[in-house]
């Protein structure tokens, strides 16, 4: 192990030392990338966004996310269904405390600070690198280290079940259709940023519809993990007893 340790260590400075004396330099620009940087936040149809990958990724092509993004939440209906159980009494666990009172301490300090950091990847995605994926994926990792710490029981003694993730979830795949949909209202195209919505407010570009994509997109995935990880956790006795379907 130790050894497994040194190689990669060493790997990594090497790689490091390599970039550092000699960084690789593009001295072309495609015709195709010179066009995106020119209309991702400049041009009357842009999408307002300095963030180049966030406005591909919600704009030009962003039927293609949304779809992909339809994949990944089968995958999750498919983690559900596949932990599916027949409710047999709810069962109260007891929260686990075996660890010392520092580790405990520390991890809720972190899990606060991941609260915090994902929701600024989140809001921010239309501005820095980042976005609703990213944000939903760091802010999953808090309840993942909860229940690593203390159990899954004290998620759900404090009011965070499966149930109630996945309607944050639902919900969070609901935002994402209607602001989809809204620009066929006023008379657009489905999917359309500008000039149906607001390029800033209060001085703060906000990519048009791309903010509201992250903020229901970070819901969505941070809801969705959570699910599954809830499920993952349920102890092997207590999932016999309601009748995994997996046994």
């Amino acid at each position: 192990m130790k050894r497994l340790l040194g190689l990669l260590i060493l790997l990594t400075a090497v790689v490091g030392t390599a970039f550092y004396l000699n960084p690789p330099i593009q001295e072309n620009l495609r015709s195709l990338g010179e066009f995106y940087l020119k209309n991702s936040y400049f041009g009357d149809y842009s999408a307002k966004s300095p963030e180049v990958v966030t406005s591909i990724l919600w704009d030009y092509r962003g039927i293609d996310t949304l779809f992909e993004t339809a994949v990944f939440f089968l995958a999750i209906i498919g983690s559900l269904t596949i932990f599916r159980m027949e409710t047999k009494g709810k069962k109260t666990g007891e929260t686990k405390n075996s660890l010392p009172l520092p580790v405990s301490v520390v991890t809720k300090f972190i899990a606060t600070l991941i609260l915090a950091i994902s929701a600024s990847i989140a809001l921010h995605g239309q501005l820095t690198p980042g976005g609703g994926f990213q944000g939903g994926a760091a802010l999953a990792v808090a309840p993942l280290l909860i229940i690593a710490a203390y159990s899954k029981y004290a998620l759900e003694n404090n009011g965070l079940d499966k149930t109630k993730a996945i309607i944050l979830r639902s919900i969070g795949l609901l935002g994402i259709a209607i602001v989809a949909m809204i620009p066929l209202l006023l008379g657009g195209y489905i999917m359309q940023n500008q000039p149906i919505f607001s390029a800033e407010a209060l001085g703060v570009p906000l990519g048009g519809s791309l903010v509201y994509y992250n903020i229901f997109e970070f819901l969505a995935v941070g809801a969705g993990f959570t699910a599954v990880f809830l499920l993952l956790a349920i102890p092997k006795e207590e999932f016999k007893e309601k009748g995994g379907a997996c046994e």
